[in-house]
């Protein structure tokens, strides 16, 4: 079973498949998947202004091309991890080429958070066994 059909098993707005999925199985995100829901993080956006924001949120490392992002968006709705703007999750997204905003499900977010968390506890593990520079 797919992501994507786990996260349809949505009841009362509650997702089925938070009880069933170990979130950090998923963990650690590429480098470029962390981007793009932290991209999303403060509320829908659509494909170019990710594009930009990813660029300078990672100061210029991830530089995506249309059809890149494009094809990342697409695995991370399939994953259900984000949807088209105004979608319930699991619904299926018109196919006009009108501009596509997407936010992140209750998954993406609750995903991002736990990637968050992780690279936080790693950093303060390094910083607590460095040797202090005189």
């Amino acid at each position: 079973m797919s992501l994507y059909d786990m996260a349809q098993g949505a009841i009362d707005g509650v997702l089925w498949m938070e009880t069933k999925l170990d979130i950090n199985s998923l963990l650690p995100l590429t480098e470029a998947t962390f981007f793009i829901l932290l991209s999303l993080s403060p509320g829908p956006k659509h494909g170019y202004a990710i594009l930009k924001d990813v660029h300078d949120l990672s100061h210029g490392r991830i530089t995506f091309s249309t059809g890149t992002l494009y094809g990342a968006l697409k695995r991370l709705l399939d994953q259900g991890w984000i949807v088209r703007s105004g979608e319930s999750e699991g619904e299926e997204a018109e196919t006009s080429r009108s501009r596509k905003e997407y936010e992140l499900t209750r998954l993406g977010r609750k995903i991002l958070s736990s990637e968050t968390t992780r690279m936080s506890d790693l950093v303060q593990l390094a910083v607590s066994i460095q040797p202090k520079e005189s």
